[in-house]
């Protein structure tokens, strides 16, 4: 299945992250963070402007952001671009 997001919207496939503290592995979900990474599957073809993110690019964005969905048993997430921070170089 593909999924072309319409208008300023952005699909992402969350990265899991992990933290080590002392030789304890920490998963991202027991992190107090509010800042996640992921990766950009589809964008749509923008609002008012042409997008500033592309497919493969990695970003930042708030953990609160964006609509989660399943497609073919996977989990993704839909924000809108002006929620994504930044990209990573």
């Amino acid at each position: 299945m593909h999924m072309k997001p319409l208008s300023d919207w952005v699909l992402l496939k969350v990265l899991e992250s992990k933290e080590k503290k002392g030789g304890i592995v920490l998963p991202e979900t027991a992190r107090e963070t509010k800042i996640q990474e992921a990766k950009v599957i589809a964008v749509g073809e923008g609002k008012d402007r042409e997008p500033q993110v592309k497919v493969g690019d990695k970003v930042l964005f708030g953990r609160y952001s964006g609509v989660e969905v399943a497609l073919k048993d996977e989990e993704y997430l839909m924000v809108k671009e002006e929620h994504i921070l930044g990209i990573i170089n």
